[in-house]
């Protein structure tokens, strides 16, 4: 049996990188379209990159140049894979961001999936499409939780350019017979998301604090509340969508809210940090550790022109239809992202010199590395070696 074969966009983004391996695993050829750019940025899929099996190969991954801007490269791409199923991840997705390249986002975020749906028209109409669309189109909520039938109010310009390519996909899906779905995503994250996000920028932060490499961070709004789940749930959501015989638009989330407040007192509480909050309100308030020094700041800069205060999901028509279920809850996916942050802090402790704050897991990360050079003669200077 012939395999199928996936083309993503933003494969080297979290939720891209998560899809690879779920779509390797299940036998697809799987192809991914990257920018070029002058910084190698394929971390998030370089673990796949190092398996022969997988890595460009018949049956495993392939990577091609593109860029949503580009209507040409996306056409070339999709008219030489003619793939079965395509996946449109990439994006500009940061919220706060897109108020400062608003232009830029609308380009990659909104008429990028144009391009895309016009390729698959032209080149490959019998393909199955995924469009990646957000619970940020809701916005200013009408009602809660979000269903589908819920009203899209945005509040930014990502949240916009997400509207018109939900509604471009619609159009598609009507016009020209498309298999092609919506999939409404909440807020998803996991050890591999990028640091700019709130998620992770608490538990980057944080893991930094407890092991002395930083003083205190600042954050924005901590009485936003969202519907978090694990990244690696949502792919499988994604995929079971186009596996149905008809197209659809679908919300996906937990169906619980948390305030941004509550993830980082949580990720305090793994990490054995004691803080609280001085009860003061907006700008003035900050969170200090059992010694009385403050590790936290409110910054005016991380508050958006204009907030949205709560997104929280129905995903009752996911759970139906697609028989899906989050498997990764709240206190698990805090406690993911807190385990790998702290590891790379303490690699970092390691190499400011700070040994003695990570004590032995450190020394068992680093053997390995000491025993390689060891082997081949390879010298690793120290600052204790320097001063010797």
């Amino acid at each position: 049996m012939e395999k199928k074969k996936a083309l993503i966009t933003g494969i080297t983004g979290q939720d891209g990188s998560y899809l690879a391996e779920f779509l390797l695993k299940k036998g697809y050829e799987v192809y991914g379209i990257v920018r070029r750019s002058s910084t190698f940025n394929w971390e998030r899929i370089e673990h796949l990159k190092k398996k022969d099996e997988f890595f460009d190969k018949p049956g495993g991954l392939v990577m091609y140049y593109g860029d949503l801007t580009d209507s040409s490269s996306i056409e070339k791409v999709i008219d030489l894979i003619k793939p079965d199923e395509v996946y449109n991840l990439g994006a500009q997705s940061h919220v706060g961001i897109s108020f400062e390249v608003p232009e830029n986002t609308t380009d990659i975020v909104a008429l990028g999936t144009l391009r895309i749906l016009e390729a698959i028209r032209k080149f490959c109409p019998k393909a199955r499409y995924y469009q990646a669309s957000s619970s940020e189109m809701f916005g200013k909520v009408e009602e809660s939780p979000q269903s589908e039938k819920t009203k899209f109010h945005p509040r930014s310009p990502y949240g916009c350019a997400k509207v018109y390519a939900y509604d471009i996909t619609v159009n598609y899906r009507e016009a020209y017979g498309l298999h092609a779905s919506n999939g409404i995503l909440f807020n998803h994250e996991s050890e591999r998301r990028g640091e700019n996000f709130v998620t992770r920028k608490i538990t980057r932060n944080l893991t930094k604090i407890k092991l002395g490499l930083i003083d205190h961070f600042a954050l924005g709004n901590l009485d936003a509340k969202r519907d978090w789940g694990h990244a690696e749930d949502f792919v499988e959501a994604m995929w079971l969508m186009l596996q149905q015989d008809e197209p659809g638009d679908y919300v996906v989330g937990t169906g619980e809210i948390h305030s941004v407040r509550e993830f980082l007192e949580e990720a305090a509480k793994d990490l054995g940090l004691k803080i609280k909050s001085n009860g003061k309100k907006g700008i003035e308030e900050e969170y200090i550790d059992e010694n009385g020094k403050t590790v936290l700041k409110i910054d005016k800069r991380y508050f958006r022109p204009s907030e949205v205060e709560i997104l929280w999901a129905d995903p009752s028509k996911a759970k139906k239809i697609l028989q899906w279920e989050p498997k990764i809850k709240f206190k698990d996916l805090v406690i993911k992202m807190v385990d790998y942050d702290l590891k790379l802090a303490q690699k970092e402790a390691y190499l400011c010199g700070r040994e003695s704050d990570v004590g032995e897991k450190i020394a068992s990360a680093i053997k390995p590395l000491l025993e390689f050079a060891d082997k081949y003669g390879i010298k690793i200077p120290s600052e204790k070696n320097e001063k010797a």
